[in-house]
């Protein structure tokens, strides 16, 4: 029998990710596209463009996500690591708002350089959604009182590894969709945001996966789609009632996340670099336009700006890509290795190795030009987020936000 557990039913009016511009609201923001449109950033990373910087319990690699005045973030404690953390920090003073603890109710052994707390949370601006490793759901509303909790590791009891899971969730309309993926089964959920309760189940590849969902905008009052990815291909889904509109079947990349921009969705695979498509209006069908084979992503998913796909490869090198035909236009070495996907905002890039070192480069036709690098000497693997001007990063330890001073 499927176990949940409702504490409290709210009705509300159905809201999208994408509603409040100025929040960013799940992992790679509202719109999964790593993108920071309108946004006044720091592009001299010092001392002195540091806002404050707030300590973190346990260990945790979700990224935070900022919905008004507060920035929510994972962690997770304990010796077996199945102490779930979820805490909101006020964003102008770095002050905790509020902590609420859960324990662990399905697996919790990760590789020693993942953790539970692997998933970074959505929120559609009433709730926050925390996902963890051991595929526990939970939901809070905004001041942190639970409104329900889905101990999928114990309805799902083989959708786990050895490494650790790491899908991040996403909320579309009333609709929150986690996915679990392994080599002794594999599923993905839509839960009715309210609730709780499963509004639909999809059995997945039997495959070890550690990729997100991304959001698929779409036109003539359809509700955006999301895109599930595996080592099948990518699949578009009806995030109200999982019906699987198409699937592109080739192999992608279980780690790199599609990314989608200007109506095209860009893939990562790992036989053909990055697979781009070009979906329907209505999303109901797509079209297999290039492959860009120079542009292979390791880990960070890839990113499109200003006519340019970027991706990190394994080495730690920046490649550019022209979007209209694939083909590399540049290459540069970074410091350092990367798991967090970077940042693009008014004409910069962002980007944090694995070390702790934040490099903002400025791209151009030809070349990318390393503007200014801060070592923040701690372990960073979650991505960046964005919200009012202000670029907030965390590491196991600290959570940080940049901004320039009046």
């Amino acid at each position: 029998m499927i176990r949940w557990f409702v504490m409290t039913l709210i009705i509300c009016p159905l809201l999208l990710p994408q509603s409040r511009a100025a929040d960013w609201r799940q992992f790679r923001g509202n719109f999964t596209d790593s993108v920071a449109v309108g946004q006044s950033l720091p592009t001299e990373l010092s001392q002195s463009v540091v806002i404050w910087q707030s300590a973190l319990p346990g260990r945790g690699l979700s990224g935070p996500i900022i919905v008004g005045d507060q920035v929510v973030i994972t962690a997770s404690s304990g010796y077996y690591d199945d102490r779930l953390h979820i805490i909101s920090l006020d964003a102008a003073t770095g002050l905790q708002v509020w902590e609420r603890r859960f324990q662990a109710t399905g697996r919790t052994s990760t590789h020693p350089t993942m953790c539970v707390a692997t998933p970074t949370p959505a929120s559609d601006g009433e709730r926050i959604y925390a996902f963890y490793s051991s595929n526990d759901l939970v939901c809070t509303d905004m001041e942190g009182n639970l409104q329900w909790y889905r101990g999928l590791g114990e309805e799902f009891p083989n959708a786990s590894n050895s490494l650790g899971m790491s899908s991040s969730p996403i909320v579309i309309g009333a609709t929150v969709i986690a996915q679990a993926e392994s080599e002794a089964e594999s599923f993905v959920i839509g839960v009715e945001t309210s609730s709780g309760e499963t509004k639909w189940i999809l059995d997945r590849p039997r495959k070890s996966n550690w990729s997100s969902p991304t959001v698929l905008p779409t036109e003539g009052g359809r509700s955006a789609l999301a895109l599930l990815q595996s080592a099948a291909g990518l699949t578009a889904v009806d995030p109200d009632t999982g019906t699987i509109l198409w699937s592109y079947q080739d192999e992608a990349s279980r780690i790199p996340s599609s990314t989608v921009s200007d109506g095209m969705i860009i893939m990562p695979s790992s036989s053909n670099g990055l697979t781009i498509l070009q979906p329907s209006t209505d999303g109901t069908s797509y079209t297999l336009i290039r492959s860009a084979r120079n542009a292979r992503p390791a880990r960070p998913s890839p990113l499109v700006a200003d006519g340019k796909i970027y991706s990190v490869n394994s080495s730690g090198v920046l490649s550019a890509a022209s979007f209209d035909t694939g083909k590399r236009l540049w290459q540069m070495r970074l410091d350092g290795q990367f798991s967090s996907t970077p940042l693009a905002s008014n004409g910069h890039l962002f980007f944090f190795s694995e070390s702790g070192m934040a490099t903002v480069v400025r791209p151009t036709e030809e070349t990318g030009t390393i503007v200014s690098q801060l070592d923040l000497t701690e372990k960073i693997q979650c991505s960046p987020a964005v919200a009012n001007h202000a670029l907030y990063i965390r590491s196991d330890a600290h959570l940080w936000k940049f901004a320039k001073r009046d």
